[in-house]
């Protein structure tokens, strides 16, 4: 484990970062509340209540650098050309002001009910580049870019994926006897083309946190599964 600190060169640029997070900064640079008026302010709360994400996320406009609370968690940087993300629930960190943070609300009903996510995860758009923290460094990260194809997880531990890409729930198996076969009950499923970022090893960093090194005596396997 070790500290991390991200920093910011601003150059006549803006960014936007989670509340609390600045450490420092140098150079001809001012702080906005990025309310964005009655509406804004509406819509803030609304994919603060649905999505975990901070209300207010300060913008920092100017010319110089900012430094960002040094940190034991990961770190993970997203380039958008004109594209749209949907990344898991409170994972956001900071963002180009020329990003759009928004809500994403799931397309189906198993899809909110089981898929483990929620109603809502968060949407990032725009063209810029954006920093998540993530559960897990990022060389245990496996980025799959599906053409047309299908990817499906037993568990919660997808990242991100591409706004182009579905998301749903189905069934491992056909009926009782499939479920009963194959051992699994629910998957995630992601189908289209676009990126898929997947977190393999997060359950074993979350069951650490919970229970201690102890709780490594059995595999976690199905522990994340609602089935």
């Amino acid at each position: 484990m070790t500290l991390k600190q991200i920093k910011v060169t601003l150059n006549n640029s803006g960014v936007i970062v989670e509340p609390g997070a600045l450490y420092f900064q140098k150079g001809n640079i001012t702080c906005d509340a990025n309310i964005g008026g009655v509406g804004g302010l509406a819509k803030k709360m609304i994919k603060n209540k649905l999505t975990n994400e901070s209300t207010f996320n300060p913008l920092y406009k100017g010319s110089g650098e900012i430094f960002l609370e040094p940190s034991f968690s990961h770190f993970i940087i997203v380039s958008l050309d004109n594209g749209s993300i949907i990344v898991d629930k409170g994972i956001f960190y900071c963002a180009e002001s020329s990003l759009e943070v928004g809500v994403a609300s799931q397309k189906n009903i198993t899809a909110g009910l089981f898929g483990g996510e929620g109603w809502f995860q968060t949407k990032i758009s725009g063209t810029g580049t954006c920093i998540l923290e993530s559960p897990v460094p990022m060389s245990e990260i496996l980025k799959y870019n599906l053409d047309n194809e299908r990817l499906q997880v037993d568990g919660n531990f997808a990242l991100l994926r591409s706004d182009s890409v579905k998301f749903s729930v189905e069934r491992s198996g056909k009926g009782i006897a499939g479920k009963l076969t194959s051992g699994e009950g629910l998957l995630q499923t992601f189908e289209g083309t676009g990126a898929v970022w997947l977190a393999p090893t997060q359950p074993v960093y979350s069951s650490i946190a919970s229970s201690g090194v102890s709780s490594l005596a059995a595999a976690p396997y199905n522990k994340n599964n609602p089935a």
